[in-house]
């Protein structure tokens, strides 16, 4: 059996690709956005709230991080709906992609709280800092610094899990690529073309994130 590669099939629906593309980066960015507002509140009740505070957010790690992703999202679409609340498929995707990347980033900006010097922390109590004001002013900055690598990794591997959305129909990059494909029956040439374009999206966000980590942070991100 032999099969012949026909590119020139598929390569009219680049358009197409590229905008499902675009899709998959806003929804990492949207996940990964509100992945660390809740890992920041969970880092701080870990590391400064009472002990039932501690213990919920425990809880929640423990939950997120030891489940699979995909289940949680299929929890979230097939049965908040027997309670009343209907999701469409990209917020479903979008609540259980953020929900997922709180619990890790949870852990993660809780290592970064933990590397700030005790120093630095004794003389924002001094000054009269409340907590909030010394997780803004102290330990954010230290924990950016410190930790922007694994937080932009973690983007990274966000970027890559958007293709599960295309499980609840939605026309990320992935779920366009099933949508050509139906009407090319061009596999080899679809995928292949997709898998390099995955390549692309992610060589992009390191490049952005590189650019935002020293213009901003003045982090030096590791070249490619």
């Amino acid at each position: 059996m032999t099969y012949t590669l026909q590119f020139g099939q598929v390569t009219r629906y680049l358009p197409f690709l590229a905008e499902g593309g675009l899709i998959s980066l806003a929804l990492a960015f949207l996940a990964f956005a509100g992945g660390m507002v809740l890992g920041l509140l969970g880092a701080m009740g870990r590391t400064f709230g009472p002990r039932a505070v501690q213990r919920g957010v425990q809880a929640y790690v423990v939950f997120f991080t030891n489940t699979p992703q995909l289940v949680q999202i299929y929890f979230l679409f097939f049965v908040l709906p027997e309670a009343g609340i209907l999701l469409s498929p990209f917020q479903a995707v979008l609540l259980g992609m953020t929900l997922n990347a709180g619990a890790y980033l949870t852990e993660i900006q809780r290592a970064g709280f933990a590397t700030v010097p005790r120093g630095e922390l004794d003389a924002a109590e001094t000054l009269g800092m409340s907590l909030t004001q010394s997780v803004r002013l102290v330990i954010l900055p230290h924990v950016v610094k410190t930790l922007y690598a694994p937080l932009s990794n973690q983007y990274i591997i966000m970027v890559l899990g958007t293709s599960m959305a295309a499980v609840f129909g939605v026309e990320e990059l992935t779920g366009r690529a099933f949508s050509v494909n139906a009407e090319t029956f061009r596999s080899v040439e679809v995928f292949s073309i997709v898998g390099a374009m995955y390549i692309v999206l992610t060589l992009i966000a390191t490049l952005a994130l590189s650019v935002v980590g020293r213009l901003m942070f003045r982090v030096r991100m590791p070249t490619l």
